[in-house]
């Protein structure tokens, strides 16, 4: 196996590992995500920097799948500045609350509406 393969293989098996024993909990959120709602709770919302782009609505998305982009975000594999220097600022546990937070919603839920 190449060894640049193999390595991502244990890479991912070890954040895989670790991303399993934390539990996210949606309460802990709530004071989490106000920097979200700021792009995200905005139906249609399109950034005009540094490019532009549609922001998607989180509510309803798989919490793995939140998780998994909020930590390739933050590790630079998936590129989008403004995401990026979010990010960065987030702890694991952070990220698992918040994936968990908007998980619990549907797309059509308010934007905060757990407080």
């Amino acid at each position: 196996m190449n060894k640049n393969v193999l390595a991502a293989v244990l890479t991912l098996s070890a954040f895989g590992a670790h991303a399993a024993e934390l539990v996210g909990n949606p309460q802990a959120a709530r004071d989490k995500v106000a920097m979200c709602i700021g792009c995200h709770g905005i139906a249609d919302y399109r950034t005009a920097y540094p490019e532009v782009y549609r922001v998607p609505k989180l509510g309803g998305q798989p919490a793995r799948y939140l998780a998994n982009a909020l930590h390739e975000y933050k590790n630079g594999n998936r590129r989008f500045e403004t995401m990026r220097a979010i990010a960065v600022s987030l702890s694991d546990q952070d990220i698992a609350d918040i994936a968990a937070y908007y998980s619990a919603q549907s797309p059509n839920s308010a934007d905060n509406p757990v407080k």
